[in-house]
């Protein structure tokens, strides 16, 4: 038993005392064009997660199924219907709290794995503050799954980053974790976004293509995404050997 959520206090408990790491997945709720759901984000997240908690023998804390606001070339932004995005406060201050309740809880040993880009500088403000709280108490790792990806799996899978929203790789990786998500005959052959340097608020509703997806889906696999996996976890394992 991984997921702590199904797990009884004393059975938590226990896994403290065994010196379990826990990991705390953070997602968002976020557009992902027509042929991905909302949730992908904590899907990766939460796939991650657990695949990394059985290779560790940790634990998986909830996930926090929301995030900061996505940037009009990282996710659409406030312009699709669904996507649901915290203030970066809101972030930082839930953040700490469950944080908080973990070390409360005697756990000492914490990585947070975030699955969604624009989290990263709050999530590391909410783990920041607690170190000045608590000290020794806890040592907490945080980790964006993309990470540690090796570049030479990065060549295997894709030409590179620029608007991987929807795409190659969110795609590929929900084929493997939660294939029953993905709706590929609603896959578009969308022209993709044009670059741009700067970040204009309001966002101009033209600033995305109209589908919500940054470049073509098309050849995505669970092949390519169990190949991206394999290596992610790898290296987290990597990490956790080192550092815990």
């Amino acid at each position: 038993m991984i997921r702590m959520n199904e797990m009884t206090w004393m059975e938590f408990k226990a896994k403290i005392d065994e010196g379990a790491i826990t990991i705390l997945p953070i997602g968002a709720c976020e557009q992902h064009g027509p042929h991905l759901p909302l949730c992908v984000d904590t899907v990766l997240a939460n796939g991650f997660a657990e695949r990394l908690a059985q290779r560790v023998g940790g634990m998986v804390a909830p996930a926090i199924n929301y995030g900061y606001k996505s940037k009009p070339l990282s996710g659409g932004g406030p312009l699709f219907p669904g996507t649901v995005d915290l203030n970066g406060d809101t972030l930082v201050r839930l953040t700490y709290d469950v944080l908080e309740e973990l070390i409360k809880d005697g756990v000492k040993k914490i990585m947070v794995l975030s699955c969604h880009f624009e989290n990263e500088a709050f999530v590391c403000e909410a783990v920041d503050l607690i170190a000045q709280k608590y000290g020794e108490q806890a040592k907490i790792l945080i980790a964006n799954w993309w990470d540690p990806m090796p570049t030479e799996i990065i060549d295997k899978v894709f030409p590179g980053w620029a608007f991987e929203h929807a795409a190659v790789t969110e795609t590929s990786l929900m084929m493997a974790f939660a294939p029953e998500l993905v709706h590929e005959e609603r896959m578009v052959d969308t022209q993709g976004a044009t670059p741009c340097p700067y970040h204009i608020y309001p966002v101009p509703k033209d600033a995305v293509p109209p589908t919500g997806v940054l470049a073509p889906a098309r050849s995505s696999s669970a092949a390519r995404g169990q190949l991206i996996i394999d290596s992610v976890l790898d290296e987290l394992v990597k990490i956790c050997d080192k550092e815990f």
